[in-house]
């Protein structure tokens, strides 16, 4: 069967250090571990509503230093510190030794594997469904950074009578590399029907020595891309290596069959030559500059063109906006002599501005000439 490993310990001295400091002769060093777990034990005891992660301790002969890193710094510290002092006085008692203590905040309790541990447990504790506090604390941790999660789940899920385990997992999380920051967290729920015992595994990503560059930095390619990378110039595996083997002539030797022999061409069949292809390529190389000049020949007269087409309507425009009446019929002549339109309609134009006059002399001579070019017709009809 399967020998479990705990991550953490697996990765001290690699990439992890210990959580207990301290050195002693082989008749102390018994009494000195029962010391360290009297001192978690107390503080996980006291302090279980606050969300403690983790507890480091380094000791000397005289002194004890404590380091608690937490979720909740607040509650851990109390009213202007009266906590502290209190559960400073409580391990004083218990080891007569001068006790010193550190308050760590964590930033981001969902990439803490104990924390999340924590919370699935009191969920599961308040009758909330398993399934949906595991998923909702996978993807919380997916979505603050995590590469890789993995949630599992022990016991009298939903209260049945015998007891299962269900997992759920996202990303990438590899218990056998050994510079894969994996935290690792385990809590059990004490439920009406029974304890549940909660497991969360969480990569952190990669620590590389010094002089290697971390996975996140090299350009990211799919397992599948890398594989063909390495065989590639290489022989090929598979059902795939001995159809095209068999299909271009390159295994020499095929079980029981002996060496393939290659075909024949007919005798009225020819070769293709290389010849044409080359033929066809070179002259296009030659045809280039033969292109250019045309271009050019039939972009010239289009702009000519463009150039004629606006000056007519810009001398026309200033015409058209003087008032004077004298201006008005000569101009009046000259459209009438450029568009080639009859006189009869160019006579009254002229005639127009003679009305406008009020002397009655003027006006007689006006109606004699008309007088006359009126009888004239009337000749010539008989």
């Amino acid at each position: 069967m399967g020998q479990k490993v705990h991550p953490g310990g697996m990765r001290v001295g690699v990439i992890h250090d210990w959580k207990s400091n301290w050195y002693t002769g082989n008749k102390e060093f018994a009494a000195a571990i029962l010391e360290d777990v009297k001192i978690r034990e107390h503080i996980y005891g006291k302090l279980a509503h606050a969300g403690l992660s983790d507890i480091l301790i380094r000791k000397d002969k005289q002194r004890i230093t404590i380091d608690i890193y937490t979720a909740r710094p607040g509650i851990v510290i109390g009213k202007s510190g009266s906590e502290v002092d209190a559960l400073r006085k409580e391990i004083h008692g218990m080891t007569h030794k001068n006790v010193h203590i550190n308050i760590n905040e964590i930033k981001r309790p969902e990439l803490d594997a104990k924390l999340v541990a924590q919370s699935i447990a009191e969920q599961l504790q308040n009758r909330v469904s398993f399934r949906r506090a595991m998923k909702r604390s996978l993807a919380s941790a997916i979505r603050s950074g995590a590469h890789g999660v993995k949630v599992q789940c022990g016991g009298r899920l939903g209260g049945t009578e015998m007891s299962r385990s269900e997992s759920y997992s996202e990303g990438r999380v590899p218990l056998h590399t050994i510079r894969a920051d994996i935290d690792y967290g385990f809590v059990e729920a004490k439920t009406t029907y029974g304890r549940i015992g909660v497991k969360v595994w969480i990569n952190k990503g990669e620590i590389m020595p010094e002089g290697y560059e971390s996975v996140a930095t090299q350009k990211e390619t799919r397992l599948g891309d890398q594989d063909t990378a390495r065989r590639r110039g290489g022989r090929k595996e598979g059902l795939s290596a001995s159809r095209e083997s068999g299909r271009r002539g390159g295994a020499a030797d095929r079980e029981g069959l002996g060496p393939v022999q290659k075909r024949r061409p007919r005798r009225g069949a020819q070769p293709r030559k290389a010849a044409p292809k080359q033929d066809s390529v070179e002259p296009r190389a030659d045809e280039q500059p033969d292109v250019k000049p045309e271009v050019e020949e039939t972009t010239a007269p289009v702009a000519e063109v463009a150039v004629e087409e606006t000056t007519t309507p810009v001398a026309e425009a200033p015409e058209t906006t003087s008032n004077d009446l004298a201006d008005k019929s000569g101009k009046a002549e000259a459209t009438a002599e450029t568009t080639a339109k009859p006189k009869k309609k160019a006579a009254p134009v002229a005639v127009a501005p003679e009305t406008t006059s009020d002397d009655p002399a003027e006006k007689s001579d006006e109606a004699d000439a008309t007088g006359e070019i009126a009888d004239k017709p009337k000749k010539k009809g008989k």
